[in-house]
């Protein structure tokens, strides 16, 4: 009787010594795991004498626009005996913007909060958004407006040209966009010189193009204008473009 006793004693024992076990867990869950938020870096080195510039992202971005002109300007820092660019990214945010198509890109500078280099060139490549939501970003506006007075040029990549005109970039320039759009355009901003049947427009500081793979040859355009005919050709070749600019129509307002 004495032993049945000790046996439910430690039995009861360790059942309560279990529970204690259980409960302490149970209250101190182990923590989940988590992805910690990529930011922008403001340690971006930017060398010294070389044109800045910056691609202006945002979510809905179409990677093409953003992509054609982005591989001609990287590409001039292999060209000898020019002044070559430093390419970057700007947004108004610190996390990664996704493409249109789902690519996920990590802002160079945040717009709204860091000290940027001096921007000579300002690309506005198309968004999802263009045509609506994306022109009542009045931080976005107000920054494309601000950086075009001391750019050197401003270019816009398919529906990248509304974003300038709504900046007011536009007025008594002529213009061009996506095709399909052109009509939009001319419908939101009858005031504008909209141009059909061209590729790209070059008018003062600004060139704007009909975007897609044509973005190439707007990006093109502009290394040969600052660069010449034989380095344009040396950055077509090596991307595997055919580039001859009197075969693409375009126009240029002298």
């Amino acid at each position: 009787m004495v032993n049945s006793h000790k046996q439910l004693y430690h039995s009861m024992k360790y059942i309560l010594q279990l529970l204690i076990v259980i409960i302490v867990f149970s209250c101190n869950p182990k923590p989940k795991h988590t992805i910690k938020e990529a930011s922008v870096s403001p340690e971006k080195e930017i060398p010294e004498n070389r044109y800045n510039v910056a691609f202006l992202i945002m979510d809905g971005v179409f990677n093409t626009e953003l992509t054609a002109p982005f591989d001609i300007f990287q590409h001039t820092i292999y060209r000898d005996s020019i002044k070559p660019m430093n390419v970057f990214t700007v947004a108004n945010t610190n996390k990664a913007v996704k493409t249109f198509e789902g690519l996920h890109v990590l802002p160079d500078f945040n717009y709204l909060k860091d000290d940027l280099p001096n921007i000579d060139i300002l690309v506005v490549p198309s968004a999802e958004h263009h045509l609506d939501t994306d022109l009542d970003n009045e931080e976005m506006i107000a920054f494309v407006k601000s950086t075009a007075k001391n750019a050197l040029y401003v270019t816009s990549h398919c529906d990248g040209a509304f974003v300038l005109a709504k900046a007011g970039l536009l007025k008594e320039r002529v213009s061009t966009t996506f095709p399909s759009d052109i009509d939009k355009m001319r419908e939101m901003f009858p005031e504008l010189d909209i141009r059909k049947n061209v590729l790209f427009v070059h008018d003062d500081k600004y060139i704007t193009s009909a975007g897609g793979a044509k973005s190439f040859e707007a990006a093109l355009y502009l290394c040969e204008y600052l660069y010449g005919e034989k380095i344009a050709q040396e950055l077509a070749g090596g991307l595997v473009i055919d580039w001859q600019l009197d075969a693409v129509p375009h126009l240029i307002i002298e």
